[in-house]
């Protein structure tokens, strides 16, 4: 059973995405939230699988509340659902350790599939959040993967991860042992001063690596 905390400042909302949720027997909806804040007090009671995390609420944010759930909580899996794809909210979003990104105009069953698919470690991004973060600010060009001082090993791994893959399937994709993904990944992790595998995804997207 996938355990769910809905964080979402509009009360019909909330109820709506737990009747949602609900259809599905996998998924058990065990708290409400009307702000970042009530969303980490919650998580740090229900302890859930899953956040499903709005971004703009008043007072304390989603931003807010995925900082302290990632820093108190990191095994919570955080996916936000909100209407607003724009660049600093999907990097507000990300950088503070979000395992996913969707919009609310994606229908019921894929809401449903998204949340499971981030319980079991796969990232998810919804198509316009893939784009915003391959936009560019500037038209400076983003280094090669060269710059990163990567080897040809790495720069593959770094790829599999940013499409969602955890360190069983990397290593039978590349013929290697699972102990020499994760050593290599945590090799990488260090060169380039990140802390997760989800920071390592938005790094590759955004720097054309993946």
């Amino acid at each position: 059973m996938i355990k769910v905390v809905i964080a979402d400042d509009i009360q019909i909302l909330r109820q709506g995405l737990k009747a949602i949720l609900e259809q599905d027997g996998d998924i058990e909806v065990t708290g409400l939230a009307g702000d970042g804040l009530q969303a980490f007090l919650l998580c740090k009671e229900k302890k859930p699988d899953v956040a499903l995390m709005d971004m703009r609420m008043p007072e304390y944010d989603g931003a807010y509340a995925i900082r302290r759930i990632k820093e108190e909580l990191p095994g919570v899996k955080i996916l936000v659902l909100t209407t607003f794809d724009d660049r600093e909210t999907v990097d507000a979003a990300l950088e503070n350790g979000a395992d996913g990104y969707i919009l609310k105009e994606m229908g019921d069953d894929a809401v449903i599939r998204s949340v499971k698919a981030v319980c079991t470690g796969v990232r998810v991004f919804g198509d316009s959040v893939f784009r915003s973060l391959r936009e560019t600010p500037s038209a400076k060009p983003e280094p090669g993967p060269g710059a990163f001082n990567l080897t040809d090993r790495e720069r593959d791994i770094v790829r599999l991860v940013a499409q969602g893959m955890d360190n069983r399937e990397i290593a039978r994709t590349l013929y290697l042992a699972e102990g020499t993904v994760r050593n290599n990944l945590s090799r990488v992790l260090e060169k380039l001063e990140l802390k997760d595998r989800t920071q390592l995804a938005v790094f590759a997207v955004k720097n054309n690596l993946d």
